[in-house]
């Protein structure tokens, strides 16, 4: 498999060719933000996974895929992910959603205020909505379950390799983070289960799950 989910600010994207869909993963900004687009090959209908910055590299990923966009998820209110929603969503029309609990914070009122269990359908794929609440109130993960595909995770910054998201500021909560990961992550995925995080390297859910009690010992 060519793709390896190592990109850097101002480098390549990375493609993930798969039979029902492809996933192009980019990097922004000093802040490292990862930007996916998922594309389902059937159809040509796109989603984008975070407008973190940099609006004109965030077009040229969309055009990248088949050029249109018609989903923009923003997975929490935080604003090195969120520069240059504004500009992606006027540009390409497309629908916006976010975590019900984070949309008044957002500089774009979304479309679609999201619930845990609800569908963001996107051509003829379907993706989950994943509540993970700790480290932003309204924190989403995005779950696209295929019996040929895999299953594919894009967690925000809820979930990286080696632990769950910061939540050392006020308003934060660790034990609600962890909880919220273990239940509706780890134990509704299987080891296979790729994720693809809000910065840095992807990993899987089995790789991570040796290390969950540490996690928790730890508290962070």
């Amino acid at each position: 498999m060519a793709y390896t989910g190592s990109v850097v600010p101002g480098g390549p994207t990375d493609i993930r060719r798969l039979e029902r869909a492809t996933i192009r993963k980019m990097s922004v900004s000093e802040m490292h933000n990862n930007v996916y687009l998922v594309t389902c090959n059937a159809t040509g209908e796109q989603l984008l996974v975070d407008a973190a910055d940099d609006p004109r590299r965030c077009l040229g990923l969309v055009r990248e895929g088949t050029g249109r966009l018609g989903h923009l998820v923003t997975t929490h209110q935080h604003w090195d992910h969120v520069r240059a929603l504004e500009e992606v969503a006027r540009a390409t029309g497309a629908t916006t959603y976010a975590g019900a609990d984070d949309a008044d914070g957002l500089p774009v009122p979304p479309d679609v205020r999201l619930a845990h269990g609800d569908t963001v359908t996107v051509g003829d794929l379907a993706l989950d909505v994943i509540h993970l609440r700790g480290h932003t109130p309204g924190s989403v993960a995005l779950s696209w379950r295929d019996p040929v595909d895999g299953s594919h995770l894009f967690t925000g910054d809820s979930l990286f390799p080696g632990g769950v998201g910061n939540t050392a500021n006020p308003g934060q909560s660790f034990e609600s983070l962890y909880a919220d990961v273990v239940e509706r992550v780890f134990d509704t995925h299987d080891d296979a289960t790729w994720f693809y995080p809000g910065h840095g390297d992807d990993s899987t859910i089995g790789a991570e799950r040796p290390h969950l009690e540490q996690w928790r010992e730890r508290g962070w």
